[in-house]
C-alpha cells in the first residue's frame, strides 16, 4: 500500500517510521525496532501458519474456565453451556478474521492502525488500556493458571512455579515476532494431543444431572458474552501476526486462517470446561486438579504439562502485543532499537507481581473475565464503522501522521463505554439499570457496547472536519 516517495500527486503525504535494523525470518535474533512499517523486503510467512499461532495460546486452562463458569456461575445446562460459548466465539472469531486480513497491506502492529479512526493522540485510549489489559491484566491471570498446574504437576510451591512460568513467558516475549510464532507451532501438536487426551476422559465422566440449568436468558447472555469477550480480546493484536506476510498474500486466506484458529480452539475448550464443570471434587481442590481429578495419572501429568504450555503460549502473545502497543502510543523513552523488547521485559515484571499477588484468590478470575469485554466492543465498533465509511479514501497516511487527531473515535468510544456500562453491566462491582430492573436479563454490556459506538461514531464523523485522503511514502535511501 506504501509508494515511493518520489511520486508526484496531488494527494497529502506522509512519510513512514520504518521498522529498522536486519530480521527477516531469523528466529535466534531478536526482533528490532518498535512499531514501525515493516519492510518489503523482510516481508515473509504464509497465511496457513496463523492456524497455530492462534490454537496455540487458547488450548489451556483459562479457556476451559470460561465453559466452567457458564455451568457453575450461569446457572446453564450442558447443551445451553455449550450453544452460548460457540456463538460468543463465531462473533469474536469472524472479527478477528477480518483485523488479521487488513494486517498485510499496511505492515503495521494492530494498534497502530486504530490510529485511522482514533488519531495520533486518541489513540491512547484504546492502545493504552491495551497495554494494560494485555501485557499485565492477561498474563496475571494465566500465569497463575500455569503457576497451578506446574506446581500440581512437580510438587513445587505455587510461588516458585509462578516465578518460572514468568520467567519462561519474558523470555519468549522478548525475542519477539519470529521466536513466538516458531514457538506457537512447536506448541500445537503436544497442547492438541493432550486436550483430545483430556476429551476422551473426561465426557465419560460428566454427570448431566449435575448441570439442571435454571440461569435463563439472563444466563445464556451471560455466558455468551463471556465468550464472545475472551475471543474478542485477542482482536487488538490481530494484526501484530499478519504484518510480516506479504502485501500480496490472499486476504480471504488470512482472515479465514486466524478466524479459525480461534474459534476452534476457544469452541472446543471452552466446551470441554462446561462438561468438566459437572465432576466430583474435593471441596478444596484447585481448579486444575478438579480438571485432572479423572484422568489415569500418565494422563494428568501429561495434561497438567500442557496446561503450562498453554499459558506459556497465551502470555507470551499477551506480552508481546501489550509491548506493541506500548511503542504505538509513540513515546520515544527507550532506544528505538530495542524499544519493544525492552518493554516486553518491563510489562512481563509488573504482570508477574501482579500475578504473585494474586496468586491466593482465583475467584479473580471471574471479574477479570467479565470486565475485559468492555473496552474491546466499543473499540472494534469505532473501528468498522470507520472501515465502512472510509472504504473509497487512501487512509494510510494517517498511521504516522502525527498532525493527524480526529475527535470522533475517542469521543464514540467514551461514550459508548459509558453508555454500555451503565445501563447493561451486571457485575458484583456495578449492576446497571436494566439488570437491576431485570434480573434475569443477564449482561449484554459488550454487545451493546459495539452497536452503541457505531451509531455514535457514524453520527460524529459526519461533524468532523478533516482530511478524507492521506497516503504514506517510503523513505528514500
Amino acid at each position: 500500500m506504501a509508494t515511493n516517495q518520489t511520486s508526484s500527486t496531488s494527494m497529502d503525504s506522509v512519510v513512514a517510521e520504518v521498522r529498522g535494523g536486519t530480521y527477516g525470518a531469523k528466529i535466534n535474533s531478536v526482533e528490532p525496532g518498535g512499531a514501525g512499517f515493516i519492510p518489503l523486503d523482510e516481508r515473509h510467512g504464509k497465511p496457513h501458519s496463523l492456524f497455530w499461532t492462534w490454537m496455540s495460546p487458547n488450548l489451556e486452562f483459562t479457556t476451559v474456565y470460561v465453559g466452567v463458569i457458564a455451568v457453575l456461575f450461569f446457572g446453564l445446562t450442558i447443551w445451553q453451556g455449550i450453544l452460548a460459548v460457540a456463538v460468543g466465539n463465531l462473533l469474536g472469531s469472524v472479527a478477528h478474521g477480518f483485523l488479521s486480513a487488513r494486517g498485510p497491506a499496511f505492515g503495521v502492529p494492530q494498534m497502530v492502525m486504530s490510529r485511522i479512526p482514533f488519531g495520533y493522540r486518541g489513540n491512547i485510549l484504546p492502545a493504552g488500556l491495551n497495554t494494560i489489559i494485555a501485557g499485565i491484566g492477561w498474563f496475571a491471570v494465566n500465569s497463575v493458571s500455569g503457576a497451578f498446574a506446574l506446581s500440581t504437576l512437580t510438587g513445587m510451591s505455587r510461588e516458585i512455579s509462578l516465578v518460572l512460568v514468568v520467567a519462561i513467558q519474558i523470555i519468549i516475549a522478548f525475542f519477539g515476532h519470529n521466536f513466538i510464532q516458531a514457538f506457537e507451532r512447536i506448541a500445537f501438536p503436544l497442547l492438541a494431543l493432550a486436550f483430545i487426551l483430556a476429551i476422551f476422559t473426561i465426557v465419560p465422566n460428566a454427570d448431566v444431572s449435575l448441570a439442571p440449568g435454571g440461569g435463563g436468558i439472563g444466563g445464556f447472555l451471560l455466558a455468551l458474552g463471556t465468550a464472545f469477550g475472551y475471543s474478542a480480546g485477542w482482536n487488538p493484536y490481530a494484526a501484530d501476526y499478519t504484518r510480516y506476510l506479504s502485501p500480496d498474500a490472499p486476504k480471504v486466506a488470512t482472515g479465514v486462517w486466524a478466524g479459525l484458529g480461534v474459534f476452534v480452539s476457544c469452541t472446543v475448550l471452552m466446551s470441554l470446561g462446561v462438561v468438566s464443570a459437572t465432576l466430583v471434587a474435593a471441596p478444596d481442590a484447585s481448579p486444575t486438579d478438579v480438571f485432572t481429578s479423572t484422568m489415569p495419572s500418565a494422563i494428568a501429568a501429561f495434561v497438567l504439562l500442557a496446561i503450562v504450555i498453554g499459558g506459556i503460549s497465551a502470555n507470551a502473545i499477551n506480552i508481546y502485543s501489550g509491548s506493541m502497543s506500548f511503542v504505538a502510543l509513540g513515546f520515544g523513552v527507550l532506544p528505538e532499537r530495542l524499544r519493544r523488547a525492552m518493554v516486553a521485559l518491563i510489562l512481563g515484571a509488573l504482570g508477574g507481581i501482579i500475578a504473585f499477588i494474586g496468586l491466593s484468590d482465583i475467584s479473580q478470575y471471574q471479574n477479570f473475565l467479565f470486565v475485559i469485554a468492555y473496552w474491546v466492543g466499543p473499540w472494534l465498533g469505532v473501528i468498522f464503522a470507520d472501515w465502512f465509511l472510509r472504504r473509497r479514501n487512501r487512509i494510510d497516511g494517517f498511521l504516522f501522521d502525527k498532525k493527524h487527531n480526529p475527535w470522533a473515535g475517542f469521543l464514540a468510544m467514551a461514550l459508548a463505554m459509558i453508555l454500555s456500562i451503565w445501563l447493561f453491566s451486571n457485575q458484583v462491582q456495578f449492576v446497571g439499570i436494566v439488570p437491576t430492573a431485570i434480573p434475569e436479563f443477564g449482561d449484554v454490556a459488550f454487545e451493546f457496547g459495539f452497536i452503541f459506538a457505531i451509531i455514535f461514531y457514524a453520527i460524529l464523523f459526519k461533524f468532523q472536519r478533516e482530511r478524507r485522503d492521506e497516503k504514506m511514502v517510503l523513505p528514500t535511501p
